[in-house]
């Protein structure tokens, strides 16, 4: 039986990085499913750099479907969480269902992925503190606030059992470390 893995997105989830770590889990022989507030086809979006801006902008991206809903699956099944970037986590770090299963990934000493944005649903479950974590640098305060220690020089970390990534720029070094927890278990 195939392990499986976890991907927490939804509308206007970063579409690269959906289609990045969907594709190199199931490449890696993983069972990679795409786990979203509803079954349906979602509107992810593409965030990217251009000169000029002082931030980044956003763009349609691809669309993909979700295999299941947060009520759906339970961490017990699975190797691993992975919480994506995008906009989506703004909205999905108030979903109670979710941070229940953030919260019962930590609690079952389970592995923790957080790319770019996707570290809002991880703060929201409150697994921070004393932690070294990154993201997009934007969102520093918010991991200060909630008592994280911020690296800025570092495109991945591992602290324990999480490994944060700062954006869809960072996953030659995000998905080394991913791949080098999971060959842990």
């Amino acid at each position: 039986m195939r392990k499986r893995i976890m991907i927490v997105t939804g509308d206007a989830g970063e579409s690269y990085e959906t289609l990045y770590a969907r594709h190199r889990f199931e490449e890696a022989n993983f069972e990679a499913d795409i786990v979203a507030p509803s079954k349906k086809t979602l509107n992810l979006v593409i965030h990217d750099f251009e000169p000029g801006w002082d931030t980044y902008k956003e763009s349609p991206g691809y669309k993909v479907d979700a295999d299941l809903t947060f009520d759906d699956v339970r961490a017990d099944d699975y190797e691993a969480i992975l919480l994506l970037g995008g906009r989506a986590p703004e909205y999905l770090r108030h979903n109670p269902v979710l941070i229940g299963l953030v919260e019962s990934f930590a609690r079952q000493d389970k592995w923790i992925f957080s790319i770019c944005h996707g570290i809002q649903i991880l703060l929201a479950a409150g697994l921070a503190p004393k932690r070294k974590l990154t993201c997009y640098e934007h969102i520093r305060y918010e991991v200060e606030s909630n008592g994280g220690i911020y690296c800025s020089h570092e495109e991945a970390v591992r602290d324990g059992k999480i490994v944060t990534g700062q954006t869809w720029q960072s996953h030659p070094d995000f998905y080394r470390l991913v791949f080098e927890c999971l060959a842990e278990t």
